[in-house]
């Protein structure tokens, strides 16, 4: 038998909430085993409530697109597609990030305090309709 870690040791562990795991696992993303009528993990799902724990953080990833790439190793699902289009997307943010990053330090430093719509630097990097 499996070595099975308990619904409160998973939640103290990993910091997330008992409900997000019930939700995990009527979404399909999780399979839990009981011992004594309550909830209990084996290790593989440890393992994944850590991935999905970190999809969600670090991959900034929906539950939707987790639960693509969690069945498209078991499908013929191209699980690639996903990470790629979601890498994209992430490339483009930060594209966009870096831009408001610029501008807002550029305003910082704008003679028109306070004044900001007319800075003369902004006016300049805006094309009005003719």
């Amino acid at each position: 038998m499996p070595q099975l870690t308990p619904i409160a040791t998973v939640v103290d562990h990993f910091d997330i909430p008992l409900s997000t795991l019930h939700y995990w696992e009527r979404r399909g993303l999780l399979t839990t085993h009981r011992r004594g009528g309550r909830r209990c993990y084996d290790q593989d799902q440890l393992y994944r409530i850590a991935l999905i724990k970190q999809w969600q953080t670090t991959g900034l990833m929906s539950l939707d697109e987790i639960a693509t790439l969690l069945t498209a190793r078991s499908s013929t699902a191209d699980w690639r597609a996903t990470v790629t289009t979601h890498v994209t997307a992430i490339d483009n943010h930060m594209r966009e990030l870096e831009i408001a990053r610029h501008y807002l330090h550029w305003l910082l430093t704008c003679s028109r305090d306070g004044d900001l719509e007319h800075c003369p630097g902004y006016r300049s990097s805006v094309t009005l309709p003719e």
